[in-house]
């Protein structure tokens, strides 16, 4: 069955021609977050996206995508932004709510500075800053970090694990050599 992009007046579709054109097709993310940031992103109102939905390549910036390996991929945390077939009056960015001292107040306290996992130094340059839209919403970027510390002691573990188990392993054969030495 073919795909077709799902932003609104893009004809892409996915084919030999648009293969030879370049144009890739990335699914909608499973993250419920993700997932309604690229549904906000393509304005298109009473949209819900499923599993197999997609949007082409050409709805993303050239800096979105990972093109390491043999498959372009998008990098982590990325959106749709470059939506040029989209009517006037849905290019109209929505207004932010008003501000009061006190939710400015309350926002200047939240501000977390964070340190890219991997950077030895702290400058301003290496340095997040992130801003929760709630003081109860998690914050991505520590949760990033703990997830990566955690992934790694586990392969910590594993690695420990594995050594013990080839240590038992010998200390069997030798035991096992020792008895049968011992019976001979």
């Amino acid at each position: 069955m073919p795909q077709t992009c799902a932003a609104f007046g893009c004809s892409n579709r996915r084919n030999d021609t648009s293969k030879c054109r370049g144009i890739t097709f990335h699914k909608f993310p499973k993250d419920p977050v993700r997932r309604k940031d690229w549904t906000i992103a393509m304005r298109r109102k009473d949209f819900q996206p499923n599993n197999t939905t997609v949007l082409c390549s050409s709805h993303f910036t050239t800096d979105d995508f990972d093109r390491t390996g043999q498959t372009i991929r998008l990098k982590d945390c990325v959106s749709p932004s470059v939506f040029t077939s989209t009517p006037e009056h849905l290019k109209k960015v929505p207004h932010k709510a008003r501000l009061t001292r006190t939710s400015m107040k309350a926002a200047e306290e939240r501000v977390v500075s964070v340190v890219v996992p991997g950077v030895t130094r702290t400058t301003p340059s290496t340095a997040v800053k992130s801003i929760p839209d709630h003081h109860y919403a998690l914050d991505q970027i520590q949760v990033k970090s703990k997830v990566i510390k955690a992934q790694k002691r586990i392969d910590e573990l594993e690695k420990q694990l594995r050594n013990a188990k080839d240590r038992e392993r010998r200390l069997k054969l030798t035991v096992k050599s020792l008895i049968s030495n011992q019976t001979e």
